[in-house]
């Protein structure tokens, strides 16, 4: 367990002789979930954080129509709770599920306690509130300034650059692409067909081509 903390962002420059006296007293422990696991459910206490070793996970919330709204995803070296660990609400928004197999070392309240003592410690930890916070303000302007269409065109554009191509695969099914904006699978199918319409992709199951 020590060595794989000591390649993680967070503990990287942290002294080994720390980080095996909190594995040793219980305050950091390993955990693996299976893909499809709810890690953390919504409304439940925040006792601690969790650090990604492996896999993937999203924090989703249930809109009243019943579909997910994915508003967080948290990959390798991503922090789970920090926002909420110190807070006067340490309750979890939004529930945390996995959409991979994954591995997950959770740190004990009292433990980041003594850790953010230490100098090496509180920038990568600082970082990680920082980064998460602009991932909100991110899906926060998404929903609230751009219309489906231009997060389509935004996405569709990210995954070209990505793969280097104007014809991408689809990295996810339809219905997670339209929890991913927070609409109901009909009006994405909608967009998309009138965007093929338009002449502006070509549709064919999860590869799409397109012109912008």
């Amino acid at each position: 367990m020590l060595g794989k903390l000591q390649k993680l962002t967070l503990f990287k420059n942290i002294e080994a002789e720390i980080i095996s006296g909190l594995i040793a007293s219980g305050q950091i422990t390993e955990h693996s979930f299976r893909k499809g696991v709810t890690v953390h459910e919504q409304g439940t206490d925040c006792r601690g954080i969790d650090l990604v070793w492996a896999g993937k996970l999203i924090a989703y919330s249930l809109a009243e129509s019943g579909s997910e709204i994915i508003v967080f995803e948290f990959i390798k070296n991503n922090i789970i709770g920090a926002n909420l660990l110190f807070g006067d609400q340490n309750k979890y928004p939004m529930n945390i599920y996995c959409t991979e197999d994954s591995t997950l070392f959770h740190i004990s309240k009292s433990a980041i306690s003594d850790l953010l003592k230490d100098y090496d410690f509180v920038i990568p930890f600082v970082k990680s509130l920082s980064l998460n916070s602009q991932g909100m303000n991110q899906k926060i302007a998404m929903y609230t300034q751009k219309t489906l269409r231009e997060n389509l065109i935004d996405y569709f554009s990210d995954l070209a650059e990505t793969q280097a191509s104007k014809t991408i695969i689809l990295p996810v099914s339809k219905k997670q692409l339209a929890d991913h904006f927070g609409v109901q699978r009909p009006s994405l199918f909608r967009e998309l067909k009138r965007m093929k319409d338009e002449g502006l992709l070509e549709i064919d199951n999860r590869t799409i081509k397109i012109y912008f």
